[in-house]
C-alpha cells in the first residue's frame, strides 16, 4: 500500500532568524522523514518547501507552526500550494542560501 505524497510551501513569521530556526528545522525534517528546503527571506521570515507522505508533512507543518527552535517566537505560519505529487523532488532536507 503506497502512501500519498504531498508537497507544501511555507512561510513562517515572527522571531525566526538568528535563532537557529533553519538548523532545528533540518534536524526535525530528518527525524520525521520528509524532504525539502528552508531559507531566510529578506523580509525576516523563513520560507521553504516540505515533501513526503501526507501524515509526515502534516506533522512537520504542526512543528513549523507551533514549535520551531527553542529561541524562536512564531507569530504565524502560512502554508500554500499544497498538492499531491507523483514523486519526491528532493533526496534530503537542506538549507538554501
Amino acid at each position: 500500500m503506497s502512501q500519498v505524497l504531498v508537497s507544501v510551501d511555507y512561510e513562517i513569521f515572527g522571531r525566526v532568524q538568528g535563532v537557529c530556526f533553519r538548523m532545528y528545522t533540518e534536524e526535525k525534517a530528518r527525524k520525521v522523514g520528509v524532504v525539502g528546503w528552508i531559507r531566510n527571506s529578506r523580509d525576516g521570515t523563513v520560507t521553504g518547501q516540505v515533501q513526503g507522505p501526507e501524515d509526515k508533512v502534516n506533522e512537520m507543518k504542526q512543528w513549523l507552526a507551533k514549535v520551531g527552535s527553542p529561541s524562536s517566537q512564531i507569530e504565524r505560519a502560512n502554508f500554500s500550494n499544497e498538492k499531491e505529487i507523483p514523486k519526491l523532488d528532493f533526496t534530503g532536507f537542506i538549507t538554501r542560501y
